[in-house]
């Protein structure tokens, strides 16, 4: 395979990126126009005058039409301008990439813990079709997928914090602590998240491996006398890997922003958590960038995602054609 046909495809996945950006964009910022409240209102409560509060929407800059405002909003988050936050009064990003951070942790412990389980579960299943630990395997992961976050979180938290006391209740750790220190105090929350994802890593893997072990090419492994060892090795989880890689990639925005239960639950200033706050509090600024930067998380991991894809599987490149 030359590198044109890999670098055309690749323009082609991030101008589809680009233009996804922008169309998402378009739809946060029109949802934001027509969720119920009145940023002014908001802002100076319910017993401010009707002057008062035309002032301050004039101030914001809400009563202008709305394709000013979105060409301002936009505009503004090119230059890193996410705009003022309405309910602190002080710029979106200095509240929004903090959060962004804590969940970015917390997500990575949740990946470190639940990849290499979900994929060697997988695999181990399908090496064991049909047997005990493939029907273990399998319905282990599907029983723990259908517990909601908060109840294995209660559970998890009176377990581990409170009889065993393991484990600290909250995930927020001492001011000035280390990376062990914060590792430790993030396991807790991370594992219903591990307890859901598993099941569904778990039959991906499952499914790939199932399928290299069918594929002629590693008939014709086993057939030349190689060592079953080498042939898992070498032939079949490389290509059973390849469905596993979009997959977790499609988790990222579910991990990054869709954390609000165990946010809340364990006490913890991560992004969901924020926008959920936003939400309520009709702060339209850190409503939009928050969700915005939750989309480009996903469209990035996506995106790397597929590039990953590519380079293991170059038919991929030409679109199957030689």
């Amino acid at each position: 395979m030359g590198g044109r046909p890999l670098a055309r495809y690749l323009l082609k996945r991030v101008a589809l990126a680009i233009l996804t950006l922008i169309l998402l964009s378009i739809m946060i910022f029109l949802a934001g126009q027509v969720l119920p409240g009145n940023p002014g209102r908001a802002v100076l409560g319910p017993f401010a005058s009707r002057s008062a509060v035309q002032a301050l929407d004039h101030q914001l800059g809400v009563d202008r039409p709305l394709p000013v405002q979105y060409w301002s909003w936009a505009t503004g988050l090119l230059r890193g301008n996410m705009g003022i936050s309405y309910q602190y009064r002080a710029p979106v990003s200095s509240f929004l990439y903090p959060a962004l951070l804590h969940s970015l942790k917390l997500a990575a412990v949740a990946f470190v813990l639940v990849v290499p389980l979900g994929v060697i579960g997988g695999v181990l299943a399908a090496l064991r079709r049909g047997g005990a630990a493939d029907r273990a395997i399998s319905v282990t992961g599907l029983s723990l997928s259908t517990v909601p976050e908060f109840v294995s979180g209660i559970v998890l938290i009176v377990l581990f914090a409170i009889e065993l006391k393991v484990l600290p209740v909250t995930a927020n750790p001492p001011s000035g602590s280390g990376p062990l220190t914060q590792i430790r105090y993030l396991i807790l929350p991370a594992i219903p998240l591990v307890l859901i994802l598993f099941g569904y890593i778990a039959r991906m893997a499952r499914a790939g491996t199932i399928e290299a072990l069918d594929s002629d090419y590693v008939r014709t492994a086993t057939l030349k006398g190689l060592p079953r060892s080498l042939v898992i090795r070498r032939h079949v989880l490389r290509n059973s890997l390849l469905p596993t890689i979009t997959v977790i990639a499609t988790q990222t925005g579910y991990l990054i922003g869709g954390l609000v239960v165990i946010e809340d639950l364990f006490n913890y200033p991560g992004i969901g958590r924020l926008i959920f706050t936003a939400a309520t509090d009709k702060d339209f600024p850190m409503l939009e960038a928050g969700v915005l930067v939750i989309g480009v998380v996903y469209l990035v991991a996506t995106l790397l995602a597929d590039i990953l894809y590519t380079v293991l599987n170059p038919r991929v490149r030409l679109g199957g054609s030689e």
